[in-house]
């Protein structure tokens, strides 16, 4: 009872995550559908379809890829969910999966197409840390600290074995690698906003 009560289920905080696991979960109950019209492809992005910037996150390789991929987005709401409401969680989702996107079509032109939802979820998994620490939480420290080796080590010696075979697919590390830097991106832009909110705020009492 005392985990449950720890539990961000206020219902701004739950909406968010669930409605991602739910359209992930329907989109890959429909993948021989839509996957071809809706995962990353720099081809088709280059063609001017844009929205695949977005939509590919959402897409997955197997059941393994998105069993996960939700685990991840479950766990992360446990940890962090208090800290975004509904709205907010949307579009810090939204852009960082536009920044992951941009990061793959800019700097990694080898990738030519991508799946899931490990880029964005880095990205959530930075701006949590980076708000636990905001919070006076060492823990974030931990986490931060965590993430950055486990990304700087995959850049190093390459994705596990591991789990490539348990996505039969190759690991997207560099999806990984611009999801953290968008989120280390988003949180300080929201910190200077808030910022500047609370200037103004003082100025005014």
């Amino acid at each position: 009872m005392i985990i449950l009560k720890k539990l961000p289920i206020n219902k701004s905080h739950l909406v968010a995550p669930l409605l991602i696991v739910i359209i992930a979960l329907t989109a890959f109950f429909f993948n021989n559908d839509v996957s071809g019209h809706l995962s990353y492809n720099r081809e088709l992005i280059y063609q001017g379809q844009w929205w695949l910037l977005f939509t590919g996150h959402l897409l997955h390789t197997n059941d393994m890829h998105l069993a996960m991929n939700s685990a991840a987005v479950i766990l992360l709401w446990a940890l962090h969910g208090q800290f975004f409401t509904f709205k907010s969680y949307v579009a810090i989702w939204l852009l960082i999966a536009l920044g992951t996107s941009l990061g793959l079509y800019l700097f990694s032109p080898s990738m030519l197409s991508y799946v899931g939802l490990s880029g964005v979820l880095h990205g959530f998994f930075v701006i949590g840390a980076c708000k636990d620490i905001q919070h006076k939480e060492k823990t974030g420290y931990l986490l931060l600290v965590a993430v950055i080796i486990k990304v700087a080590y995959e850049q190093v010696f390459g994705p596990s074995e591991e789990v490539i075979q348990l996505i039969e697919a190759n690991v997207a590390i560099d999806a990984h690698l611009y999801g953290l830097i968008g989120g280390f991106i988003v949180f300080s832009a929201l910190y200077c906003l808030q910022l500047k909110s609370d200037k103004v705020s003082n100025s005014i009492k």
